[in-house]
């Protein structure tokens, strides 16, 4: 039986971006991260909206029930601004929390700013699609997907993606596999198949 197909939900959320006021560069940087990240093949569902709960609601309902997106990944408005409302949105489309998302993701971005403790990131799951708020900066976004390293390249702190495809395998998304280079995958034993390369991929 084949895998289902790996399709990402990617959903930049700003009035200024989303108005052409300045160019986007949240879903740029979350696509320019998953290409080096993952061995699996995917595709992207890409959207650009305003700050606006009932748009984000409507747009998270329909890539998880109708675009089948085994994952969402959100940047910005989850400050505390009262036109940051991305993780009220992201709460109200969910059928469980995972706090330890939001959790992990502060701690990561403890080491670089103290305003980390400002965020209000989330992480749910919505039948079988799981839905990460991100920060809205690139940089900012990649450490938090990938972790800290030491100058030397080993491994200080690996980012929440390492916990990301199990999570999707609990849910019943598809298998999901990473460059170990970028970010080693998290599995039992019990869960792990053999490893891909990207050139062994169709």
């Amino acid at each position: 039986m084949s895998e289902p197909e790996v399709v990402i939900g990617l959903v930049s959320i700003s009035d200024r971006a989303s108005s052409g006021a300045y160019e986007d560069k949240g879903i740029p940087a979350l696509e320019s991260w998953l290409n080096r990240a993952l061995v699996t093949p995917w595709r992207a569902e890409k959207r650009l909206i305003a700050d606006e709960q009932p748009v984000i609601e409507e747009t998270l309902r329909t890539l998880a029930d109708t675009c089948g997106c085994c994952l969402i990944l959100t940047t910005g408005g989850t400050g505390p601004a009262p036109r940051d409302v991305t993780p009220e949105a992201t709460l109200a489309v969910a059928d469980r929390v995972l706090p330890g998302f939001g959790e992990e993701m502060r701690r990561i971005s403890l080491n670089f700013v103290p305003t980390a403790i400002l965020s209000r990131q989330v992480a749910v799951v919505r039948g079988k699609t799981l839905i990460v708020n991100l920060p809205g900066q690139p940089k900012s976004i990649v450490e938090t997907l990938e972790g800290l390293r030491h100058e030397d390249g080993s491994w200080q702190h690996k980012g929440i993606f390492a916990a990301i495809p199990y999570c999707i395998d609990l849910i019943g998304g598809p298998y999901l596999e990473t460059d170990p280079d970028v970010i080693p995958a998290f599995r039992p034993k019990s869960a792990q198949r053999p490893a891909t390369k990207k050139g062994d991929m169709p």
